[in-house]
């Protein structure tokens, strides 16, 4: 067998805050293709949850929290997937979910940049998720969304059903204009095929470069003009916006005559602040989980699944956006809980 025959793909799904990542990583793990996949999850903020609101499987899962996928994290994805990497025959493929605030570059690069992962793996696609309705928005006040879309081979122009034909007509243009090569899918709540995704041998080294003339540059992306102690990047290609701010809540189990009217008027007033939130609720006497979602106003919750024996009823809740009150915020929730 050849080199290439033999090496692990890697798909790298990238997207900004809200466009249904986790939607699409929910189907690739619990759909009957008849794949193993070994996932990894990066996490903007100091508690996890993107982990928990994946669905129930036996894939492995690794998670790597608080990370811009550049310096510090980009030494912790190399040995995950080294030791994943030592265990031939347990998966087929590996997909690694990049924070909504990453830039997919340096994730990619992550793949050239260490012989020993460049001789086991292939990055197979960066496959970019963009929500229809908010990218006018994204586009005005993030350098990531546009990076992500111009760094993917392969585009899912996700929550199409919430905007009109003339509006998702705009939008495709608008991601043809940034990515004149990449394939675009049209779908709702995810819902592409997963063979438009998955195992697609997309990925163009040449594009990459002609991209980013310094994509094979490991100085260039790499440590020598960082600040690693916080996120104060210097290099062009990953340039954070520092206004992002993540507020993480916990508390005990809700009362729900409080909880709902409390978030729903938390998204009427600070919705355009608001560019991500995802929770997970216990509420009182109820034997499931409530997975909360949203996007600037548009929210939406569920159960998920009943909580499993042992498991601690406690309710956590992240807002990511700009100019919230953290404090406001934690005692309005905390002030929600059951008597």
């Amino acid at each position: 067998m050849s080199e290439a025959q033999t090496q692990i793909p890697v798909t790298v799904l990238t997207g900004y805050l809200g466009s249904g990542k986790t939607t699409l990583l929910n189907r690739i793990l619990s759909e009957n293709h008849g794949r193993r996949y070994a996932v990894i999850v990066n996490e903007f903020g100091e508690i996890g949850i993107d982990n928990d609101l994946i669905v129930e499987s036996d894939e492995e899962i690794y998670e790597m929290n608080n990370g811009c996928v550049c310096c510090t994290v980009r030494g912790d994805l190399i040995r995950v997937v080294e030791g994943l990497t030592r265990r031939p025959g347990r998966f087929d493929a590996i997909v690694v979910e990049t924070t909504g605030l990453a830039d997919p570059v340096p994730v990619a690069q992550t793949f050239f940049m260490d012989d020993d992962v460049r001789s086991k793996t292939r990055l197979d696609a960066v496959v970019a998720l963009v929500d229809a309705k908010h990218l006018p928005l994204r586009l005005k006040d993030s350098k990531e969304a546009e990076d992500q879309i111009a760094f993917a081979d392969v585009v899912v122009l996700n929550k199409t059903d919430l905007v009109t034909p003339e509006e998702l007509a705009a939008v495709e243009a608008t991601v043809r204009a940034i990515n004149p090569t990449a394939k675009i899918h049209r779908t709702e709540r995810s819902g592409v095929d997963l063979a438009n995704v998955l195992d697609r041998g997309a990925f163009d080294l040449k594009r990459a470069v002609e991209n980013d003339p310094h994509f094979l540059d490991a100085e260039e992306h790499g440590h020598h003009d960082h600040d690693h102690h916080g996120h104060d990047h210097a290099h062009p290609s990953a340039i954070h916006d520092v206004t992002v701010q993540s507020v993480s809540l916990r508390a005990g189990e809700m009362d729900s005559k409080k909880f709902f009217p409390w978030i729903e008027k938390v998204t009427q007033l600070e919705g355009p602040n608001i560019l991500r939130l995802k929770g997970i609720i216990a509420f009182k006497d109820d034997p499931d989980r409530y997975v909360l979602q949203g996007v600037h106003m548009i929210i939406e919750g569920d159960h998920q699944r009943a909580w499993k024996d042992g498991e601690k009823h406690e309710s956590r809740l992240v807002f990511i956006g700009r100019d919230l009150d953290a404090e406001r915020l934690r005692k309005s929730f905390e002030a929600c809980q059951a008597a």
